[in-house]
């Protein structure tokens, strides 16, 4: 795309495609697979040069690029090739690179290596045009009348943004664009990738402080995308040649290492293919075995994590086959008749990987020790491997007709050809698709540079499913809050909190791939994010959204409002909720409080005290009790209700506690020696309860707990509020109950209130002994 220029500081020829060996000093001399010369610019320019010799004929020129066009797609329509490069060739004619050829040698360049990926015409046809409206006075509106629309858009997508119109912006505006432009159509970023390759092969001739921020972008930008496009085959030579700029020491160190081991004698990896080959031939299975040596930055990442390198670390074996069950068979007997590495297995044929990777990856050992990491996948599989999203060819094209031989690319679009910018591609990855919610959100373009280079070095995915049965792509690393943003956008700033697996969980909680995630949302408007949730969030998306909260709305983000946190401190003042309760109700009174029993062990009732009583008291449950006269008190502990399983034990001062029977204190005060004494449930009245009710913090969430308990006609004798914790929330309440039948209904109305995700009888634990 730029005019920048001659023979690169690189580790040499890397070209892994399916028609050109990886880094060559690495292959072993056996097993070499012949490749395409690379292409000679000079004797290109020199063609340029002369122009087409005949209206109609094909220049010499492109030879190369339909000679690899046709390998593809046999069938393929060239006329759109040749007047494509006639236009690119008057159009650039006289414009030379930095290194002296003339211009049209790179888009040709360019060109060549969509080609050999296996590109169809109209990707082709816009690679030739790709600086056209960039770097000549051709138009948009003149590809349009010339090449149809998908051409234009695909001309348009790749264009830089003027520098003049938008100063030191203009590169990460020009990714952006790039990126939206790519979601409708990937082939804009296919294009893109071959273009910066190609600079990068060429980029010798820049001076070295900008030959280093191109490798740089290239390294933090370029390489992830085309990884996550699952373009291997540039992604490999643009690692090395990256490496060779920003690290040319150990880049020299390495190609010693790759050489060193292509002069040894024996060759570990020829002697495994071979037994692998005899192994597969006896069992019928029709395979290809080759050697894939691995390229400079594998070797070095091999050689850094396992110190001293043996011969069979300098490359892997691939196992090509037709069908997808014959590399099962293959694994079957690679592991029956050679010794495996079980725990090198991976299936990534029955589970893809998100760039559309399929292979089964296995390793077996030799009797030195030495193991061979063995790829195997169909011709299929492979092509995709290398080529990713060009292997797919048009996005749009019917399902049931899917091109082989390009797509038409003259004369205007069809009528019913959506506008610019409102198709989106089928073939889109979801990764893909959060990036471009993300990027709207960004409030400037410094912002959504930063942002873009951590999202890329994100490179693993993981996949949640939502109990819908639906599911959501998310980083690895990703948190509660990273799927609530995910699944909801700016609305999960309502989240209370999530479910995974079925048990309730923080939003803080990692994520593992296969969870099942719940996320639980709030119904108050006013709900907001926390501040800690920054500390959590992992995806752009949510990082973004909270962040755009934050600076709206100063002073925000707690997780608590004032109301909560007051409550957290001092026991809640039951009045307040006064005007809410039913006139008439029953009010409230200090725990532990006790009634006087008649001669037949029975309580009394409140209003039976004796007219000496200051006030009408609510009254208790009746509980029957062998001990006549003895005064009689339900445990705080506990507070056991009708139809609960009771038993009592006498203390100081004749007075009965009546305990449930699994309470903590039953077992603690048998261990002691107190006599129990047998204790049953009368009739029936009122009763007083403690219920502990847990939550995620939110405004106004104990003012809408009072409100629920109080619209069931129940008193609050007390209530306390602990500290949050984690963002979750305790609360205690005693509560007096008008009838004990009463209490399922009022333990699910505070359970319906959001952000409640338990209810539960009080429980305490027993004194230490």
């Amino acid at each position: 795309m730029s005019a920048e220029a001659t023979n690169p500081a690189s580790p040499g020829p890397v070209a892994p495609t399916a028609s050109a060996a990886a880094t060559a000093p690495a292959v072993p001399r056996a097993d070499r697979r012949k490749s395409r010369a690379r292409i000679d610019l000079r004797r290109l320019g020199r063609a340029a040069l002369l122009g087409p010799a005949v209206r109609g004929k094909l220049p010499d020129a492109i030879g190369h690029v339909v000679e690899a066009h046709r390998a593809h797609h046999p069938d393929a329509d060239l006329d759109p090739l040749r007047r494509a490069y006639v236009l690119a060739e008057s159009s650039h004619r006289g414009q030379m690179r930095k290194s002296g050829e003339p211009y049209i040698t790179h888009p040709l360049a360019v060109t060549l290596i969509l080609a050999e990926l296996g590109a169809e015409t109209t990707t082709l046809t816009a690679s030739l045009l790709h600086d056209t409206v960039e770097d000549t006075d051709v138009t948009l509106d003149q590809v349009r009348e010339q090449f149809g629309e998908e051409v234009r858009y695909l001309v348009d997508g790749v264009t830089k943004l003027e520098k003049v119109d938008y100063g030191a912006a203009a590169e990460p505006e020009t990714f952006r664009k790039m990126l939206v432009a790519t979601g409708s159509d990937v082939r804009v970023m296919s294009i893109k990738l071959a273009d910066r390759l190609h600079n990068m092969r060429t980029l010798g001739v820049m001076r070295p402080e900008k030959q280093a921020r191109i490798a740089k972008v290239t390294r933090d930008v370029l390489i992830p995308l085309a990884e996550r496009l699952g373009v291997q085959a540039l992604k490999t030579e643009m690692e090395d040649l990256v490496f060779a700029i920003l690290h040319p020491e150990e880049c020299e160190h390495t190609r010693e290492l790759i050489a060193e081991n292509a002069a040894r004698p024996d060759d570990p990896l020829a002697e495994v293919a071979d037994e692998m080959r005899r192994v597969l031939r006896e069992a019928g299975i029709p395979a290809e075995v080759l050697i894939r040596p691995r390229h400079f930055v594998s070797v070095h990442r091999v050689a850094r994590k396992r110190g001293r390198l043996r011969g069979t670390d300098f490359g892997r074996l691939l196992v090509l086959v037709q069908e997808d069950a014959d590399c099962y068979g293959v694994l079957g007997e690679l592991h029956t008749c050679m010794t495996p590495v079980v725990s090198e297995f991976k299936d990534f044929i029955a589970v893809p990987k998100f760039n559309l990777y399929q292979s089964l990856h296995t390793a077996v050992a030799r009797t030195d020790g030495q193991v061979v990491e063995v790829l195997i996948r169909t011709h299929q599989m492979h092509k995709v491997a290398e080529a990713g999203v060009v292997a797919l060819g048009n996005p749009y094209a019917p399902a049931a007709d899917v091109p082989t031989s390009g797509t038409p690319v003259s004369g205007t679009p069809a009528s019913d050809e959506p506008a610019d910018g409102e198709r989106a591609d089928p073939t889109r990855p979801g990764w893909l698709s959060r990036l471009l919610e993300w990027q709207q959100a960004a409030p400037d373009p410094d912002t959504f540079w930063s942002t873009l280079r951590e999202d890329l070095a994100q490179d693993r995915e993981l996949t949640v499913f939502r109990p819908d049965g639906g599911r959501l792509g998310l980083p690895e690393g990703a948190t509660c809050v990273d799927a609530a943003y995910a699944q909801y956008g700016e609305d999960a700033h309502a989240c209370i909190g999530a479910r995974v697996n079925g048990r309730l969980a923080t939003l803080s909680t990692v994520l593992k791939d296969g969870d099942t995630v719940q996320l639980l949302m709030g119904q108050d408007p006013a709900s907001e994010p926390s501040r800690e949730w920054l500390e959590h969030a992992h995806t752009p998306a949510a990082r973004i959204a909270i962040q755009r909260w934050l600076a709206t709305h100063p002073g925000g983000g707690d997780t608590e409002d004032t109301e909560d946190a007051d409550g957290a401190r001092r026991a809640f003042v039951p009045e307040a909720t006064a005007a809410a309760r039913p006139a008439g109700g029953p009010r409230a009174y200090a725990a532990g409080g006790t009634a006087p029993a008649d001669a037949a062990g029975r309580t009394a009732p409140a209003d039976a005290a004796g007219a000496a009583a200051p006030a009408a008291r609510p009254r208790g449950a009746d509980v029957l009790v062998d001990r006549p006269g003895a005064a009689v008190r339900l445990a705080g502990c506990c507070t056991p209700v009708p139809p609960d399983e009771i038993t009592g034990f006498a203390v100081r001062g004749g007075v009965v506690t009546v305990h449930r029977l699994e309470c903590a204190a039953v077992a603690y005060m048998k261990g002691r020696g107190r006599t129990e004494l047998g204790v049953r449930w009368g009739d029936t009245s009122a009763c007083r309860v403690t219920l502990i009710a847990e939550s995620f913090g939110r405004p106004h969430l104990l003012a809408d707990l009072t409100e629920a308990i109080s619209s069931t006609g129940v008193d609050i004798v007390s209530a306390t509020v602990e500290p949050p914790t984690q963002q979750r929330v305790r609360h205690t309440y005693t509560l007096q109950l008008p009838d004990a039948a009463h209490l399922p209904v009022l333990m699910r109305a505070m359970r319906d209130v959001p952000g409640v995700y338990d209810v539960s009888r009080a429980q305490h634990q027993a004194p230490p002994s």
